[in-house]
């Protein structure tokens, strides 16, 4: 298998790409990773072949894919910083799409975000929309995932974040209007669904969301209740709640929450339109991980930059 079946997975030692090359690995696939960090540390060993990321040349990236027979990219930001930006992001993705299509890779599986839009008020979910337009145009055979909230796994930041301030914090700000809702799904359900998706012979776009859909209020009580907090919940208006954060975010050298992030919420874009294909319910995870969802604080600036 390891001959006919190689596939490339960019920002295969991160959170989604971490899951979906240990799927690969498992199975017996010969798996090369594009990271921006090549020598950070690789728990696949030599089971893996990891490369950097070469945006300045459309000509390495095509070598480099040369021969890939599936190319599942995960590559994209979270926020500007410095030279690092959506526009970039949605440039440098390009490239890699005409360098897949040079190098005869014979499906794409993409991962974007739910509800992407041309039209959205957010770099991130424009951006989204705008990569998701060149798959469509590249004639690459392709799937593209829509994960919603993705939560669990040791990499994962947003939920993992939240049950810390609720550790460590007495009091906790809710963004008002308090009834906007999230459809939160498991990060093994998105690789499990990236990974099967390769299989399929038709151009498909599929939403990954969990079962259970409810309002992000109810989420921080869940987390409360199974981490043992006693932060006090508080109603704050949401230009409130983003000074709040950015003063966290500087206690901990961090981008905690962006703008982005909290009007996509606000905007109840993590919720699918379709029916879920996520089984596992976030309330049933936290049986298993109350112990340690929020012990340590995960940072994104350590991670990425």
């Amino acid at each position: 298998m390891a001959d006919r079946d190689i596939c490339m997975v960019t920002g295969g030692l991160s959170y989604i790409g971490k899951h979906i090359t240990k799927r690969l690995v498992k199975r017996g696939s010969r798996v090369i990773v594009m990271t921006g960090h090549p020598d950070r540390p690789n728990p696949f060993g030599n089971k893996i072949q990891i490369v950097p990321y070469q945006f300045d040349s459309e000509e390495q990236l095509a070598r480099s894919l040369r021969g890939t027979t599936t190319l599942y990219n995960t590559y994209w930001v979270r926020f500007d910083y410095g030279a690092i930006s959506f526009a970039k992001a949605v440039e440098n993705t390009g490239r890699l799409l005409r360098a897949a299509k040079k190098a005869g890779v014979k499906k794409l599986v993409h991962l974007s975000v739910s509800n992407p839009s041309k039209d959205a008020p957010f770099p991130y979910f424009r951006g989204k929309a705008q990569i998701e337009e060149m798959i469509r145009q590249s004639k690459l055979s392709y799937a593209i995932i829509r994960p919603t909230l993705v939560f669990g796994g040791e990499e994962e930041i947003l939920v993992n974040n939240i049950a810390w301030l609720l550790r460590w914090f007495p009091i906790f700000a809710i963004p008002t209007p308090k009834n906007h809702r999230l459809q939160p799904i498991h990060v093994d359900e998105v690789a499990d669904l990236a990974v099967k998706a390769a299989t399929d012979v038709h151009n498909k776009v599929l939403d990954a969301a969990g079962p259970e859909i409810m309002t992000f209020e109810t989420m921080v009580k869940l987390l409360r209740g199974k981490v043992g907090s006693y932060s006090l919940l508080v109603p704050t208006p949401s230009s409130v709640a983003m000074v709040l954060l950015a003063i966290v975010g500087v206690l901990v050298r961090d981008v905690v929450l962006t703008r982005d992030e909290l009007g996509a919420l606000m905007a109840e874009l993590l919720v699918s339109k379709e029916p879920p294909i996520g089984r596992l319910r976030m309330s049933d995870w936290l049986k298993k991980e109350e112990t340690r969802v929020g012990c340590c604080y995960a940072s994104e600036m350590i991670r990425h930059f």
